[in-house]
């Protein structure tokens, strides 16, 4: 069971008026090893009991993850085919990103540059030896 399901049962045991005792014992018959630990239910019951209803993890504050937007991947991709000798220090430093978002975005959202170039190679190799 995951966290969302431990907190669904804690909720539901909290809402039965257990104390956080008898839950952490129910959790433990049912669920032996993947039962949470008894702070975590005690966590639990408390923002219950400062009425919160939702079991769901809050949004947590920091730094947003918008730099991986449709906009800025298809900069980075055109910078790409365009100079395929750029480094991404270098790609960084022209969108005014940082480096790991840089390589976040040509690892998993770019994975299409790879194909491409694969295939222009491929042709490449069939058109010097004469090939279709």
């Amino acid at each position: 069971m995951e966290k969302i399901g431990h907190r669904y049962v804690i909720q539901y045991f909290h809402l039965k008026g257990l104390s956080p005792t008898n839950i952490k014992a129910e959790l433990d018959s049912t669920l032996e090893e993947s039962a949470p630990s008894f702070t975590t239910v005690k966590y639990w019951m408390a923002e219950f009991k400062r009425g919160r209803t939702s079991c769901e993890d809050e949004h947590c504050s920091g730094r947003p993850s918008e730099v991986v937007i449709p906009e800025m991947m298809k900069k980075i991709h055109k910078m790409v085919l365009g100079d395929r000798r750029l480094k991404v220090r270098e790609l960084a430093d022209m969108v005014n990103i940082s480096k790991n978002a840089v390589h976040r975005i040509l690892a998993e959202n770019l994975e299409a540059v790879r194909k491409v170039s694969a295939a222009l190679a491929h042709n490449r190799t069939k058109a010097a030896s004469g090939g279709c």
